[in-house]
């Protein structure tokens, strides 16, 4: 598959428009995201409580879009929602905002969940090759999840590794496109970073590179450097899984309907 093999990198493999960092709270911009699995017999009163739920977010003109994932790959019995980036003060008008239809969401909701899990992801457009505007929601995004070691210095490692390897994407036009996350308060058994990879279609998704990553960083630093980014990279990670989303028109709220 394209973005398994796009990112191998030894025995490891490696895999809403970009928005700027900045240390100054009311310029970083965050995304949140809920991750909730179900049994298999609750999925449709799952699906129906989602639905009844975003009734009663427009009911009350919520102003703030949740766009739903469903897991395609992994846990199947899945679904993610993702908020657009926003910066950390617009959570506290948000939740002030959906208060009103939390009731909805412990009755109509809470009762069909195994589980939920909920993380704030920082974008990184400096680690990331997504030129020109990017707009809409893609129908496949290949989710790419990278656990580090402990300790700055695999941190420090992954980001320098991921930046030149961003830089000479940019330098040979490489036609192969991502963005990278950094997961904020996420727990414990989180990862670290993630790499999500769009996609068109099923035969986008599975389509090979016309140059192989390792190869498109070669081209740009030569042998030697790609090789030892390989190993620094490899050196610093403990673990990396992925799976692959569908966009779910039908659980997504979109802000005033558009």
């Amino acid at each position: 598959m394209k973005h398994t093999m796009l990112w191998l990198s030894a025995a490891m493999a490696l895999g809403c428009a970009l928005a700027a960092s900045a240390a100054d709270t009311t310029k970083t911009t965050v995304i949140r995201d809920y991750t909730d699995s179900v049994a298999p017999a609750d999925q449709e009163a799952y699906e129906a409580g989602i639905k009844t739920f975003n009734q009663c977010l427009s009911q009350h003109g919520f102003k703030y879009t949740w766009t739903a994932w469903t897991h395609e790959t992994g846990d199947t019995y899945a679904y993610s929602y993702t908020s657009d980036p926003l910066p950390w003060s617009a959570f506290d008008a948000m939740q002030a905002a959906g208060k009103a239809c939390d009731p909805s969401l412990r009755s109509n909701v809470n009762p069909h969940l195994k589980s939920e899990t909920s993380a704030f992801l920082e974008q990184h457009p400096e680690l990331s090759y997504m030129p020109g505007a990017v707009a809409g929601n893609w129908p496949l995004i290949e989710v790419i999840y990278f656990k580090l070691k402990a300790g700055h210095e695999p941190h420090d490692t992954f980001v320098d590794v991921l930046k030149k390897i961003a830089a000479a994407a940019e330098k040979s036009k490489w036609t192969n496109h991502y963005i990278v996350h950094e997961l904020l308060n996420a727990g414990e058994e989180a990862p670290d970073f993630i790499v999500v990879i769009p996609a068109k279609s099923w035969a986008d998704l599975g389509k090979d590179p016309d140059t192989p990553l390792w190869s498109m960083v070669e081209s740009v630093y030569g042998k030697a450097d790609a090789q030892a980014m390989r190993k620094s990279l490899n050196d610093a990670l403990t673990s990396q899984s992925s799976h692959i989303d569908s966009y779910n028109a039908e659980l997504t709220y979109k802000a005033n309907g558009k």
